[in-house]
């Protein structure tokens, strides 16, 4: 029997956690096993307070850092099927049920199309790509499923990436040429770009790409994250 297990990575969200929770808890079909599992980072806000007020949650402290938060949720879960969801990333109707019949195909990792909940011409550009099935397509915020057997035969999340980790994964992924991207919609929030403007946060990820393609080090990566990314 499958059994799918959704780990969210949190930090400082006191904010968006507990709807974010109480929406998935809607959109799971409720008709398969599931667990949801949340690793927080260290967060000083009063989000754990939030979590621990539901009852059918699983919580787990973690140091922080997305990539470590989401293989220690991947260490303690019980399911056949591992979800990584980021909080602000909220997956559509019957998305288990969606995520398992891929499963059923042979598609043993995957991810869907993605939009974001704010208009703008150049998010709306971005979110269109997310269609094709390519690796330059690829970002977290359209979330992860991934069989916890061929997660655990490429051994996780690299812990090195502070930023990137999903990108790095991915690549994995598609190298076993086990990736599928399903024609439903996350809708993501937009609030980074809000806070760092559109056109400038567009152009600071582009250079992240170009640099990690030309083979920069994961510190390279960090170094202009940090000092150009709010």
């Amino acid at each position: 029997m499958n059994k799918i297990s959704i780990i969210i990575p949190i930090y400082n969200e006191v904010e968006n956690i507990q709807s974010a929770l109480m929406y998935i808890e809607r959109m799971i079909s409720k008709t398969i096993g599931y667990e949801i599992i949340i690793v927080d980072g260290g967060s000083t806000d009063g989000s754990q307070e939030k979590i621990k007020q539901s009852k059918t949650i699983r919580f787990i402290n973690s140091p922080k850092g997305r990539a470590i938060q989401m293989n220690a949720g991947a260490k303690v879960t019980t399911g056949t099927i591992l979800y990584f969801l980021h909080c602000d990333s909220l997956p559509p109707e019957n998305f288990d049920l969606s995520i398992v019949q891929q499963i059923e195909k042979g598609n043993q990792a995957g991810c869907f199309r993605m939009k974001f909940d704010w208009n703008h011409p150049v998010l709306s550009i971005s979110q269109w790509f997310t269609r094709f099935n390519h690796i330059s397509c690829r970002g977290g915020d359209q979330s992860l499923f991934v069989t916890k057997e061929l997660f655990d035969s490429i051994n996780g999340f690299d812990e090195a990436f502070v930023i990137y980790e999903d990108n790095e994964i991915i690549k994995r992924l598609y190298a076993k040429k086990q990736f599928v991207v399903i024609p439903q919609y996350v809708i993501t929030s937009a609030r980074k770009y809000k806070k760092n403007g559109v056109w400038r946060l567009q152009y600071h990820f582009s250079i992240i790409h170009l640099k990690r393609k030309m083979g920069h080090s994961v510190s390279s990566l960090q170094t202009y994250y940090r000092k150009n990314i709010i």
